[in-house]
C-alpha cells in the first residue's frame, strides 16, 4: 500500500469547525483514526488497475435501458412559468413580501 499522509489533530479540528461540529476531546482522536482509515482505503483503491474498465454510466444512459424495456421516461424538459411571487409570499408564515423570513439556526 502506498504511503498516505495522515490527518493531523489540527486538521480534524479545522474540518470539525468548518462542518460546525463540536467534538469533545475524546472524539478528536477517534475522528482522526477514522479519517486516516478512510484515506488508507482510498489509497488501496487507487492502486487497482482499472485499465479497460469503462467509466461509470450517466443517469440518462442507465435509464436508456429502462425506457426501452418498460416504456418509462423522464418528463420533458420544458420551459414553464414560475409561481406567482405574491401568492407564494401570502402563504408564508412570515415574509417581507420579497423574501421568506426564517429564524436564525446557526449561531457562532
Amino acid at each position: 500500500m502506498a504511503d498516505v499522509a495522515g490527518v493531523t489533530m489540527d486538521e480534524v479540528q479545522r474540518v470539525a469547525e468548518l462542518a460546525n461540529l463540536d467534538l469533545t476531546a475524546e472524539e478528536v482522536p477517534r475522528m482522526q483514526r477514522d479519517l486516516n482509515a478512510i484515506l488508507g482505503h482510498i489509497a488501496q483503491l487507487n492502486e487497482l488497475d482499472t485499465t479497460g474498465v469503462p467509466a461509470m454510466a450517466q443517469v440518462g444512459e442507465m435509464l436508456g435501458a429502462a425506457v426501452e424495456s418498460t416504456g418509462a421516461s423522464l418528463r420533458a424538459d420544458a420551459k414553464r412559468p414560475s409561481l406567482d411571487r405574491a401568492a407564494v409570499m401570502a402563504s408564508a408564515p412570515e415574509s417581507d413580501s420579497r423574501f421568506f423570513k426564517v429564524p436564525k439556526v446557526i449561531e457562532r
